[in-house]
Order: structure tokens, then sequence, then C-alpha cells
């Protein structure tokens, strides 16, 4: 443990240095929404109306997701709604998006979009990865009634790249009206192979119910990108990791994990999450033995991407999943698949209602 923090703090050390010496880099903090003057009494119309106002272009109808109900029968009066989003880190978007159109993909317009999906699904907790504007997300969902905590990358390639807001990260948001924080812990993860820390991590996070009282840990990641097996293996020492860091906080309590994990359903990782013997995992979104045929869609150097590697990831002992939003159909979504001028990034949102299972 003590050659694991020195190596996390020399290495943190040495990230802040190529970052401060680097020519390439323009780091002025998370400074790019100041033009934006958020009123607490907003209803959700109002800010998404003053959001466009500070856009380029008018308000257009996001790609149309269909709700699937599983479970009507619930027998609990205390339910949650999640949501787990890759956003798009803005500094990540000057990567090949060729199919995009450059205004689509403008921080004025995308900011709007992403506030747009957000606010449509009315969500409790929500779990957020790649971003590198928490001051806009914060000050905005704050006119909602959201309060979020956040833990950049020490890592971050966002801080490399000209013209950046900062470090991406991950956060969490969640209805403070609902919900007490009890709880914030972080996780900056160790690859026991490579012998370094990494600049990937994980955020968790203890909420009460301020109505019936029962507590809820909610847990989300960002895990190692880039589709080979050495990337795959060190993905799935960051899913055994996860589950150490997060059994050590959620002791009988009912537990969501949530977030990118960069791992199809093929991989080991997703094996390691749901064959865990203390947690008991499940993915939401696994309906009849079968994840969905994408949770990402985009173009890259010409040919198509299509994967599943987003999952909402929650304890059955305690939880039961009664519907969720499904993928849109793929012929709704363009050719040029996303980002795009009806979609803001590059990974669809998951969101997923869940019960208390009753003793």
């Amino acid at each position: 443990m003590f050659l694991r923090l020195i190596v996390f703090f020399l290495t943190a050390k040495l990230v802040f240095v190529q970052a401060t010496d680097s020519s390439d880099a323009i780091d002025l903090g998370d400074h790019q929404d100041l033009d934006l003057e958020f009123k607490l009494d907003m209803t959700s119309k109002d800010l998404l109306n003053y959001c466009y106002s500070h856009s380029t272009f008018r308000r257009t109808k996001l790609i149309p997701r269909q709700s699937l109900l599983y479970n009507s029968s619930q027998n609990s009066e205390d339910t949650v709604r999640v949501l787990q989003w890759n956003v798009l880190s803005q500094t990540l978007t000057n990567g090949d998006f060729s199919s995009c159109p450059t205004e689509a993909l403008l921080w004025v317009n995308r900011r709007c979009q992403i506030l747009d999906e957000i606010l449509a699904f009315k969500s409790d907790v929500m779990c957020f990865q790649e971003v590198d504007h928490f001051d806009f997300f914060s000050r905005a969902l704050a006119t909602q009634s959201y309060s979020g905590v956040f833990l950049p990358k020490i890592f971050s390639p966002c801080i490399f790249k000209k013209l950046n807001n900062g470090p991406d990260g991950c956060a969490i948001f969640y209805n403070h009206q609902k919900y007490q924080l009890l709880g914030k812990h972080e996780l900056v993860y160790f690859h026991s192979a490579e012998n370094s820390s990494s600049r990937h991590v994980a955020l968790l996070v203890v909420l009460k119910n301020k109505s019936s009282l029962n507590k809820l840990c909610v847990a989300t990641t960002h895990l190692k990108a880039e589709k080979s097996d050495k990337m795959a293996f060190l993905r799935n020492q960051q899913g055994e990791e996860l589950l150490n860091f997060v059994t050590q906080y959620t002791s009988d309590c009912p537990t969501v994990i949530i977030g990118d994990f960069n791992g199809e359903p093929t991989e080991a990782v997703y094996t390691t999450m749901i064959s865990d013997p203390q947690l008991n995992l499940k993915s939401a979104y696994n309906t009849f033995n079968k994840e969905p045929e994408f949770t990402t869609l985009k173009i890259r150097n010409g040919r198509e991407i299509k994967r599943t590697i987003d999952y909402i990831f929650y304890t059955t002992k305690y939880l039961t999943v009664s519907g969720i939003v499904a993928m849109p159909r793929k012929k709704s979504i363009g050719k040029n698949r996303i980002p795009s001028f009806t979609y803001p990034s590059d990974h669809f949102s998951l969101v997923a209602d869940l019960f208390f299972n009753k003793p």
C-alpha cells in the first residue's frame, strides 16, 4: 500500500509538470462557460431556452427513445431512476468525427443538447464520464435541485491539448431534495501487471433517501480504452480492483455500479462484474439474457464502430429493474451516426428504473 501511494504521488507530480511544460497545452482550467449565469428559480424549460439562446442553432428534437417496462407489479414505496452517460469530452471532439458537421461539435451547441437529454428523463441519480465542463453541469443542474461530485483523471489526455478546459473525469449528480449525501470515496486504479498507477478513476457516493431512509451506494467509472488483448487484460484488472473498492463501502447496502467499461459482454471484465459472489450484480440492460446491440455507434476512419460497452450493474439482492430506456433504432440515428445535429455524444445514455426489494 505504501509503495502504491509513492507511485501515485510521483506520477501525479510528473503529469502536472508535463502539462505545465507542454508547448501544445494551454490549461486555463474550467472557464469556458462563464457566459452563462443561471438562476436557481429556473424551470427546466427556462434553463433550456436560456442555454439555446447562447448557441448557434435552434433547439432540435433529439433521437427518439422508447421506454420499456418489465416489472409493473413492484412491491416497494422506494424507487430510483439512474442514468449513465459518457458525454464525450469537448477537448476530444477534435478527433476523427469527420462525418459530424463542425457546428454540431461546438461546445456552445453540445452543452444545450446534453442538458436536453439529461432533463428529458428526470433521473434521481446520474453518472457521467469524460466530463471536462463540471462547472457548467454543476451550476446548470443546481437549478433543477441536483448536487454533484467530480473526480478528474490525473492522466487526462485533455490537459495536453490546446484550448482545453481542464482534465476530464467522472461525475455523479443526485437530486438533493430526495437524497442526502452520507459519503464520497475515490479510487485511482493501479495496474499490478504494469506496476504503475493509471489515469483512470472511480467515484463512489453513499446516499440516503430522506423519506424512506434507505441507503443507496452508487459508483461510476471509466475503464481503459483500446481494443486489444493487452487492454482487455488491464480492463479486467481494473474491474477486479473496482469490485474490491466498492465492497469496502457497500455492506448490506443496495448498490449500482455504472460506467463506460470499454469492454463488450464477451470480455473478461464483464464476466468479472457479474460473477462477484459478494455483490451478485446483474446488468440492467441484459434483458432476456442479451445486452443491447450497441451503446456507442460512430464513424471512425471511415468505418462504422458499433459496440456495447456502457452498463448499469445492480445488486439483485436489494434491487429489481422495473424498466429501461431502450437504445434507439438504427434507422432513426442517421447514416453518419453520432455525434450529430440530433445527438451530442458518441455514446447513448442508459436509463434504468429500479425499486428496492422488501425484506
